[in-house]
């Protein structure tokens, strides 16, 4: 038996904001799509709760994988952006889940984070201390964007991804492997202070540092399990920059058909975007039943990683039907003092 992927969910929230909306910054379409590839991303509205997303994914993902919330041991949500200060998103999404013999904690790693997160989960299971582990990825970025900054703002949306990580006896045969890492000198390259909390960035170093982590970090993974890129059926990097995840392709030479992009569609998401990108190739039949999975990404502090792991999930067929991206949301309790978030 082995760790795997064995259920996936998503949820955006409903407004789609296309690129014209940057036309008041001096940001055209044409001008976003060419640097970023980013055609539209998704904003939670401001008096929105980021665990309504978080608990529509997670609810999405146990019920693909055929498990109750009391099977789950831990509840890992990755994210930079809470609701509140404390506590975090994880002990709200698994009270109402229903997962009251979890533990739960939010771990923050940034973009990275949901790489991290999906090391812990495999860890957990591999030590014989959790049989199921949910973890999810949920961010809303908006609530640390500085709109009038034309060179960040354009890049960032909002949404949240999970997936339920298992036990399982059919599969494929490699076992998971992660490289995590970080550099804390880098921190000036992105950041977001205390004082300003809007987020800050050096474009272009940010760039060479993303792609250069990434490949080293998914060649060592791939090295010490003794694997090519080839034998990887779908590989997803963060969804930063369409430029960044095809460089990192090029770097490590993964085929286009087998390098997966919907950073279009979402934009950066951050510790999101990686599950919510494979909720959607599992929309689209690019995961097949089984099969081994990449994953790297990057983010501030500067953190990265990258990692394999097995997959085994049900057909995307009339049997299983295409899952809304927009489920209707469960009600949120009354928060207190501070419903718009840290």
């Amino acid at each position: 038996m082995t760790a795997a992927i064995v259920g996936i969910g998503s949820a955006l929230p409903e407004r789609a904001v296309p690129n014209s909306h940057f036309a008041a910054i001096g940001s055209s379409d044409e001008w976003i799509v060419k640097r970023t590839g980013i055609r539209q991303r998704h904003f939670l509205p401001e008096d929105g709760h980021l665990a309504d997303l978080a608990l529509a994914a997670s609810r999405t993902a146990l019920a693909q994988a055929g498990r109750t919330a009391r099977e789950v041991g831990h509840v890992v949500v990755a994210t930079t952006t809470p609701d509140r200060t404390t506590p975090g998103l994880a002990v709200e999404v698994a009270a109402r889940l229903g997962a009251d013999r979890a533990a739960a904690f939010d771990l923050h790693a940034a973009c990275a984070g949901f790489v991290y997160a999906l090391d812990h989960a495999v860890a957990l299971i591999e030590s014989g201390r959790a049989g199921t582990v949910l973890v999810c990825g949920a961010e809303a970025l908006t609530r640390i964007t500085d709109h009038e900054d034309r060179s960040t703002a354009v890049l960032l949306g909002d949404g949240a991804g999970a997936v339920v990580v298992a036990d399982v006896d059919a599969g494929p045969s490699v076992g998971p492997a992660f490289r995590l890492g970080s550099d804390g000198d880098l921190i000036p390259l992105l950041y977001a202070d205390r004082y300003d909390r809007k987020l800050r960035m050096d474009g272009p170093e940010i760039f060479v540092q993303a792609v250069e982590r990434m490949s080293e970090a998914a060649r060592d993974v791939l090295a010490r399990r003794e694997l090519t890129t080839e034998d990887v059926d779908l590989f997803v990097a963060h969804q930063a920059n369409a430029r960044i995840v095809r460089a990192v392709g090029k770097e490590l030479g993964v085929p286009p058909e087998r390098l997966y992009l919907n950073v279009d569609r979402v934009a950066n998401t951050s510790s999101a975007s990686i599950p919510l990108a494979l909720h959607q190739a599992w929309r689209e039949g690019r995961l097949g039943p089984t099969g081994l999975l990449g994953v790297a990404a990057f983010g501030a502090g500067v953190t990265w990683g990258a990692g394999v792991i097995g997959w085994s999930l049900p057909d995307a067929s009339p049997e299983h039907p295409e899952i809304p991206e927009h489920p209707e949301l469960p009600e949120h309790p009354e928060l207190p003092e501070h419903p718009e978030g840290p």
